[in-house]
């Protein structure tokens, strides 16, 4: 019996369908049987990295273009929870993105989605594909 879950998503670059994407990942962890951790707090976290993920796809790699859209692959193993958001932007390094600041009189946006997204996934890599971009962010199940 195969024990893994592949989904993928392609939704219109939009804001409108952040809430639904991230709610399909809380749910997806709700029916893990095999994960004996936080399943409440490991969902809520997934919610917020693709979320995150998708807001970062939309607004800068995508340029809030209606027409593109925004391609979505969760990968659920024994070990692992796999999730790349493809994009068709230009690309960008993932590791001169600076840290936001968090000073009351400078907060801001840049970077925010990106630290929120390193904070709660054990691996986070941006890669170059034959078609634009990919995000791919790994959590461990343990």
């Amino acid at each position: 019996m195969k024990n893994t879950i592949d989904m993928e998503i392609v939704v219109p670059n939009q804001t409108r369908y952040l809430s639904m994407i991230g709610k399909i990942g809380e749910n997806m962890v709700r029916e893990l049987d095999r994960f004996k951790g936080d399943r409440e707090a490991l969902a809520h976290h997934l919610n917020v990295v693709l979320t995150e993920a998708m807001v970062n796809a939309i607004k800068h790699a995508n340029a809030a273009d209606p027409n593109k859209e925004i391609q979505i692959r969760i990968s659920v193993s024994d070990k692992e929870i796999c999730i790349k958001v493809y994009d068709s932007g230009q690309g960008f390094d993932l590791t001169s993105v600076p840290e936001p600041s968090f000073e009351a009189d400078q907060l801001g946006e840049k970077g925010r989605g990106i630290f929120i997204i390193r904070s709660l996934m054990d691996s986070v890599e941006y890669k170059k594909t034959t078609d634009g971009n990919v995000l791919e962010m790994k959590k461990t199940l343990g």
